[in-house]
């Protein structure tokens, strides 16, 4: 910890160019993954500006986990199983589900049927 404490970082902070903000009342944040969602509840987050770009810092004390039951697979995945098996993306997308994400296989499902 830095002798000093927030006075000392903030002007710190100041020297770096960064503008630093406690946003107030956030209810939660939900981080959204291709398998699952981390839902953060009641926690305090603070953004620090630079010139174009934004830091966002959250702390948390309540924590939950949940699977995603329709997993999220990128574009890139899904044109790529278009591609290399000749399909629409609609098929690509339920290969792609039934091989659990897994690329080999879902090209492997649709090209050998």
């Amino acid at each position: 910890m830095m002798r000093g404490g927030n006075r000392q970082m903030r002007r710190m902070l100041d020297k770096m160019g960064l503008d630093m903000n406690e946003i107030p009342n956030v209810q939660e944040v939900i981080i959204k993954t291709d398998k699952k969602e981390i839902i953060l509840s009641k926690p305090a987050v603070t953004e620090m500006k630079a010139k174009d770009n934004s830091i966002f810092q959250v702390v948390a004390n309540g924590i939950e986990e949940r699977e995603l039951e329709v997993q999220i697979f990128s574009d890139e995945d899904i044109q790529l199983v278009c591609q290399q098996a000749n399909v629409s993306e609609e098929q690509a997308k339920n290969a792609l589900a039934e091989s659990k994400g897994d690329l080999a296989r879902a090209i492997l499902l649709l090209t050998t049927k």
